[in-house]
């Protein structure tokens, strides 16, 4: 199967499964069921699930049975990028070229959407690993995929690096967002942060769902150490590639707002290492990811190109 066409597979089984996983919401609810699909629905390269999909079946596991998982994690990416775009965050217009979620339902409504959507994420994934026991199956991969998960969207993951994100960004008085960097956090101190942030605001999800998959197909130890490798610098790779495009992007085809972290004055690549340099650590990040899998022979091409292929993304 074709690259593109292996992609499209994968997109369109989550996209096919994602708001029907959806738990019932009380229809006095109803508004913030609205706001919870609005933003599950605004599209997106649905990267993690497929990231979790693909490393299922290379490892002999059945994509379907790794569906909820996928979902799973696209909920909790949906939800980051939820509060992410929020007034007390980056404060952003647009997300996926449509209103972000607080434009549309206020302040209050899209933070409960975020809520909703990582409490949604855990409501699918458990009762998988409930009836494979009541299967009397062996569960404990299928608990070691749901920890990737919690753990790479928690304090130790995601929420980490959003915080260190947060508090490196400046944050005045008033809880304003845009003020410059902190001027102490200069030299070692501001590789050693940006990578820190990089790794866990946006590579421990990417981490979490290669791993879960893996976990979910009853993968060999070496293969998950092969594959985590992978994960930990593509999801490195994604960040700078993110960095580069906010100062080098268009808009439109982006579908958000260019500038924003030089205004809100984010530790980034350009910012610390400069353009070329930045350019540079993206190709050795992929280059890694691409080495790590290689020993997986052909059947690791679809991840190897798709490396490449985030590495030279224009959205």
């Amino acid at each position: 199967m074709e690259q593109k066409e292996r992609y499209s597979r994968w997109k369109d089984l989550t996209e096919q499964y994602l708001t029907g996983m959806l738990p019932q919401v009380d229809e006095r609810s109803r508004r913030l069921y609205e706001s919870m699909t609005y933003s599950l629905e605004a599209g997106g390269k649905r990267l993690r699930p497929i990231l979790l999909l693909e490393t299922c079946s290379l490892c002999g596991g059945s994509a379907e049975r790794a569906l909820p998982y996928a979902c799973a994690v696209e909920f909790i990416h949906t939800y980051s990028l939820i509060h992410d775009d929020h007034p007390s965050m980056d404060n952003d217009d647009f997300r996926r070229g449509k209103p972000t979620n607080h434009r549309v339902f206020g302040d209050g409504m899209a933070i409960l959407a975020g809520d909703g959507l990582l409490n949604s994420a855990f409501d699918i994934m458990l009762p998988e690993v409930r009836d494979a026991a009541g299967r009397g199956e062996d569960v404990l991969n299928l608990i070691q995929a749901v920890s990737e998960i919690s753990g790479a969207a928690g304090v130790g993951g995601m929420i980490a690096g959003q915080a260190a994100d947060l508090v490196h960004t400046g944050e005045a008085g008033d809880g304003s967002l845009h003020t410059p960097a902190a001027p102490e956090t200069s030299g070692e101190d501001r590789e050693d942060i940006l990578l820190y942030i990089h790794r866990n605001k946006t590579g421990a999800l990417i981490r979490g769902a290669v791993r879960a998959g893996a976990f979910v197909a009853g993968a060999s130890r070496e293969q998950v150490r092969l594959l985590t490798e992978y994960a930990e610098n593509l999801g490195l790779a994604f960040q700078i590639s993110d960095d580069i495009l906010d100062v080098t992007g268009n808009a439109e085809i982006l579908g958000k707002s260019t500038g924003m972290d030089e205004k809100l004055g984010k530790l980034t690549y350009p910012s610390v290492y400069g353009m070329e340099l930045s350019h540079r650590k993206l190709q050795e990040a992929t280059q890694r990811a691409v080495k790590a899998i290689s020993l997986f022979g052909e059947q690791s091409a679809f991840l190897g190109e798709l490396a490449i292929d985030l590495q030279n993304r224009v959205s």
